[in-house]
């Protein structure tokens, strides 16, 4: 990582970095690590994580800084090389990666979640019940070994605290989209 960043500030706008799209989370993390380590890398935006990899593969693109499912089997093959995942701790699935913070990236996270939404208006009683029994299933041990094999890690948690966490990442990434200037399309 510590290598990438030299190289990068040695060729400001040479090296590039793939995203599934302009906006979402794949770009204004590029944003955020472009913003973090100092580094003027061009974003080269795609349709999708499908249609990036090819190019990523191939050496048409310098880089991607994308969620670790659709990597995993070409990072596991050898074709491509993690240097860093965007977590608090090293991924389960990748144990000899070190987090960006550890590669050099220090504050440096994003990660996706997947979580449970229900329409504003749902009863506190429905809500609670949807929490706990989805919080179950995700105890699971066939849930959990499909999950991890994806490279999903599982927390569950409350409604409260999602909300919480919610909230926390809208305002975290409102200021990466806004001192990145990038634009509604």
């Amino acid at each position: 990582m510590k290598e990438l960043i030299a190289l990068a500030k040695a060729k400001p706008g040479q090296l590039s970095f793939a995203s599934s799209g302009i906006g979402g989370l794949i770009h204004v993390t590029g944003e955020l690590f472009k913003q973090t380590a100092g580094v003027n890398i061009l974003h080269v935006p795609y349709k999708g994580t499908t249609q990036l990899l090819p190019d990523l593969l191939d050496g048409r693109v310098s880089m991607a800084i994308d969620s670790l499912p659709a990597h995993l089997p070409h990072i596991q093959g050898g074709r491509l090389r993690a240097l860093g995942v965007a977590r608090k701790t090293r991924s389960p699935q990748l144990p000899d990666v070190p987090t960006m913070s550890e590669a050099g990236v220090p504050g440096f996270e994003s990660y996706t979640d997947y979580a449970l939404y229900a329409p504003a208006g749902t009863p506190k009683t429905v809500v609670v019940l949807l929490s706990r029994e989805t919080n179950a299933a995700l105890q699971l041990p066939d849930v959990r070994a499909k999950l991890a094999g994806l490279g999903i890690e599982i927390s569950g948690g409350t409604p409260e605290a999602l909300g919480a966490e919610v909230a926390s990442e809208f305002a975290k990434w409102t200021k990466v989209v806004r001192d990145a200037g990038i634009q509604q399309e």
